[in-house]
């Protein structure tokens, strides 16, 4: 595939303590399989759906904090010059910018509301493989923020975003949109979240069936976290995995009512 537009979701990958536990986990649920593990990057292994790059997963590096969690990477032209963009916008560039062999550079920052993601120069690794809405493939992606004010300012200051938000003043999203595409959600985090559970990026992999995906999860050990339940945009649940990775399934076929109407943001 091409390298993806600026600012494209490209990538996503998961840190986990139990690396055999994670790929049985998601073998199952996802159907992934996976490719040999690279000891030259810290046995760094990338998952597949139907052959083609997925996602990947990796143990925690020493010394590193050792929570799990899924981090979705925006593509760049230039990480270095992202990277001053993050920071000059009020976000924090927690690594900075370190090339991987001859696959790309990689950052990682966290923008002012508190959600970590990656930043990814593609070299001879241009992203994703699997085609948009594929069984096991990336799929969509929201960021969940308590200081939505921030965040909506932050992300078209650092990638070439412009901005649409639902009519509905009843729902506080924002929907972000490079060349006409859009490719990233902003969802404001109410009273129903814990206020232990910090602002973060949810990632969704799409599935044929997202009921049978759910039973496959929480059989495995997975807490249901939301749903599943039907929406416009395919019928979707939340999901944490058995080492508290956040992430979620859509089935994009199975899909109930009408497009939210969405305006130019002020």
């Amino acid at each position: 595939m091409a390298v993806q537009p600026e600012g494209t979701p490209c990538w996503a990958d998961a840190m986990f303590v139990d690396i055999e536990g994670a790929k049985s986990f998601y073998g199952d649920v996802l159907g992934w399989t996976f490719g040999e593990s690279a000891s030259e990057f810290g046995d760094y292994t990338q998952a597949f759906a139907d052959g083609r790059a997925a996602a990947a997963v990796v143990p925690p590096m020493p010394g590193a904090d050792d929570t799990s969690a899924w981090c979705l990477y925006f593509a760049s032209p230039d990480a270095a010059a992202t990277a001053v963009k993050v920071r000059d916008n009020g976000g924090e560039v927690l690594m900075e910018p370190m090339r991987i062999g001859d696959f790309g550079t990689m950052a990682l920052a966290r923008d002012p509301g508190g959600a970590v993601f990656g930043i990814w120069q593609a070299g001879r690794h241009e992203g994703f493989e699997t085609e948009m809405g594929a069984p096991g493939g990336y799929c969509w992606s929201e960021v969940f923020t308590r200081d939505p004010q921030r965040v909506d300012a932050f992300y078209p200051a650092v990638f070439p975003y412009t901005v649409r938000k639902f009519d509905d003043e009843s729902m506080d999203f924002t929907m972000f949109d490079v060349a006409g595409r859009t490719v990233l959600g902003r969802m404001a985090m109410g009273e129903e979240f814990p206020p232990e559970v910090p602002s973060y990026v949810n990632v969704y992999f799409a599935v044929p069936d997202c009921d049978a995906a759910v039973a496959k999860a929480t059989a495995r050990g997975g807490e249901l976290r939301y749903g599943p339940v039907d929406s416009p945009f395919g019928r979707f649940a939340a999901i944490s995995d058995p080492q508290g990775a956040a992430f979620a399934v859509i089935d994009l076929g199975t899909t109930v009512g009408r497009m939210p109407a969405t305006s130019p943001a002020d």
